[in-house]
């Protein structure tokens, strides 16, 4: 009887929508994770950003300049034009550009993790949208259901007390039990419109009609399988360990700063005094020879050997260290939050499954109760309350059995994204094109150009805003009119007052 409650208010419309679908609809649409991947792009970046600080390093000078003997006159001194190209290249940097570049592929390889924490969290989460969707489904089916037997049961209430069948009282009880039961259909059906709001949040589009739910694919047997898995195949804890290990270049690179750097330099220079040559030397400008332009170039080396730079060094070792203290143990803290999402989904999946054996029972017998107790009622032996007990018995049993069976598929599914099991690749997403996270990586890792940008973004995340959905109103509560007044055959007796 598994699932049974679950899908039997399920349609089989060949245009259902299924699980896949509403994965692929996610993947390729939702801004979230669109955001990721427009992150991850930010932190490819930092690999030609190390990469630039060891190339040859290029600039241009240009300015004009005008000496003067006195405040507000220009025509007393000399003027210059100046132009030139000043080219350096670093040879040793005592290490700092090697690490830096390390650290930026380690914060790279952290990223592409991330990407995949964020596509598991995020079908996780649609997940438990779409199965809240179903679950609550079938329970306004299962509510309405039980207001159309409690109307039946309120007329025949009415019609056996006609009779003198039935008292006043039994007719209340009806009534109060049907209006209950109106007011648990209301809140069904708004626990209905919150799901399916919470869905279109999620996936982009309105759940008009969900299929059946797939499958899920074999789960660990034992906690501790599911652990070992989770721990080999963790995005977070890949995340963690990449993100220690670029802790641990970014204190190199700090301490290069404490060894001398060595760069070849060169350049070329021009200068035209615009006539007033002879005024920057002090003689006349028709001085024979006298050139009014000047030219040069020059290469050499350059050895810079840092004595003292006020501590900052220090500090910023210091502070690299206590930034890789935090990775390591941010990296251990990790490591225990997978292990125990592993394990506490685990537990749900199980208890979950106990809870729907349990209540496929309760189901079962509460079912034969009330067919019994129908029986018995009819006989004289039973009253109409414990009818309604019965029906109502039956009715949270089946409540708890699709709660049940939507909180294991919710957990099992859990438990493959704590073992890094629910991404897009290892969904193996039907007719969807999977995004390369290394395309733009190897796209950018060795671009020289300081004018290659990139093309203008255009959102792929989809709006929600014009969509109008479609959606059952929560049922208005009719007039059943009042309860018929009591009468000499069928009302209570009256209570005669206690003695002064």
């Amino acid at each position: 009887m598994r699932r049974v409650l679950l899908l039997a208010a399920l349609g089989s419309s060949a245009s259902a929508t299924t699980l896949d679908q509403a994965f692929r609809q996610t993947y390729e649409t939702s801004p979230a994770l669109t955001a990721a991947r427009a992150q991850l792009r930010s932190i490819d970046e930092g690999v030609p950003i190390a990469r630039a600080q060891s190339r040859l390093q290029l600039s241009g000078t240009i300015g004009v300049t005008q000496s003067t003997n006195a405040i507000g006159s220009l025509t007393n001194g000399s003027r210059v034009f100046t132009g030139g190209v000043n080219v350096s290249y670093p040879i040793f940097q005592g290490g700092r550009v090697r690490n830096s570049i390390n650290a930026a592929e380690s914060r790279v390889v952290a990223g592409r993790a991330d990407l995949r924490t964020t596509e598991g969290n995020l079908f996780t989460q649609v997940v438990g949208a779409y199965m809240d969707v179903i679950r609550d489904q079938s329970i306004v089916g299962l509510n309405k259901k039980n207001v159309a037997v409690l109307e039946t049961n309120l007329q025949a209430s009415k019609d056996r007390f006609a009779v003198g069948d039935l008292t006043r009282t039994d007719v209340a009880q009806s009534q109060a039990r049907l209006s209950l039961a109106r007011s648990q259909l209301a809140t069904a059906q708004g626990n209905l419109t919150g799901s399916r709001e919470q869905f279109r949040r999620v996936v982009g589009l309105w759940p008009q009609d969900l299929a059946a739910p797939p499958a899920l694919p074999r789960l660990p047997a034992t906690p501790n399988e599911a652990v070992e898995v989770a721990l080999r195949n963790s995005p977070a804890i890949e995340t963690a360990a990449a993100a220690s290990k670029a802790a641990g270049f970014d204190v190199r690179t700090a301490r290069a700063a404490r060894l001398p750097t060595f760069s070849a330099v060169g350049g070329s220079s021009y200068n035209n005094y615009l006539g007033t040559a002879g005024q920057a030397v002090g003689v006349p400008n028709n001085t024979p020879g006298l050139s009014q332009s000047r030219a040069g170039n020059n290469l050499g080396f350059q050895l810079t050997v840092p004595l003292y730079q006020g501590g900052i060094v220090g500090s910023r070792v210091r502070q690299a260290q206590a930034r890789e203290d935090v990775a390591v143990e941010q990296g251990i803290d990790t490591e225990r939050q997978v292990i125990a999402v592993a394990r506490a989904a685990f537990a749900g999946f199980q208890a979950a499954g106990e809870a729907i054996r349990a209540n496929n029972q309760a189901v079962a017998a509460n079912q034969l109760a009330l067919e019994g107790v129908r029986a018995e009622n009819g006989a004289g032996t039973r009253t109409v309350l414990e009818v309604l007990n019965a029906e109502q018995e039956l009715l949270n049993s089946q409540v708890a059995l699709v709660t049940a069976e939507r909180d294991q598929y919710v957990a099992g599914f859990a438990l493959l994204n704590a073992m890094g099991e629910a991404t897009a690749q290892e969904l193996g997403l039907e007719s969807a094109t999977l995004y390369d996270p290394e395309a733009n990586y190897r796209a950018v890792r060795s671009r020289r150009s300081d004018f290659g940008d990139s093309p203008r973004h255009d959102p792929r995340g989809t709006h929600t805003t014009g969509e109008t959905p479609v959606d059952e109103d929560v049922t208005s509560v009719p007039d059943d009119g009042a309860i018929p007044p009591p009468n000499a055959t069928t009302a209570m007796p009256p209570v005669t007052p206690p003695p002064k």
